[in-house]
């Protein structure tokens, strides 16, 4: 899927989603000499996730984890992404043309996954969420289309609306 503006306009859909994955993937092989093996882009409302796996680990890093101190390629890991962020944040504003209002990264070692959040100040075009809001007086929450959802019956649960 290519990841070219729809119609003249702003990315959207897949597109967008594979903008993001390739982008990000992008700057990661630029400044860190390597990307992961996957990525894979999910968007809910204004929350953008990128997750990706498989990105090996560098001679450096390798021989730190085989040293049995995982913990500090973890912390290697987490300071590089901190590093990165502003670049990170730069392409996905340009990319959505929504601000990033935060930006949460997350490294793990065995397996080996990274995941890149972004919270961007409006939702994107496309990509819906359903939103729950303060608690009811009598313990239900309350949703943002009006409807109110109570306790699950029986152990299971319940679509909005009854059910």
């Amino acid at each position: 899927m290519d990841a070219k503006p729809v119609a003249g306009g702003p990315l959207a859909g897949g597109h967008l989603l594979s903008a993001i994955s390739t982008s990000i993937v992008g700057i990661l092989h630029e400044h860190y000499g390597r990307g992961p093996m996957r990525a894979k882009t999910y968007v809910l409302d204004d929350i953008i996730v990128v997750v990706m796996r498989g990105s090996g680990f560098t001679p450096l890093e390798q021989t730190i984890m085989d040293s049995g101190e995982p913990d500090r390629v973890i912390a290697m890991r987490e300071d590089f992404q901190r590093v990165m962020a502003h670049r990170y944040e730069q392409k996905i504003e340009e990319l959505t043309g929504r601000s990033v209002l935060a930006f949460l990264s997350q490294a793990h070692v065995e397996p080996d996954i990274t995941m890149e959040i972004f919270f961007v100040d409006g939702p994107l075009e496309g990509f819906g969420a359903f939103e729950i809001t303060e608690p009811e007086t009598d313990g239900s929450l309350a949703a943002t289309s009006g409807e109110s959802l109570g306790p699950p019956r029986g152990g299971g649960s319940r679509p909005p609306g009854g059910g």
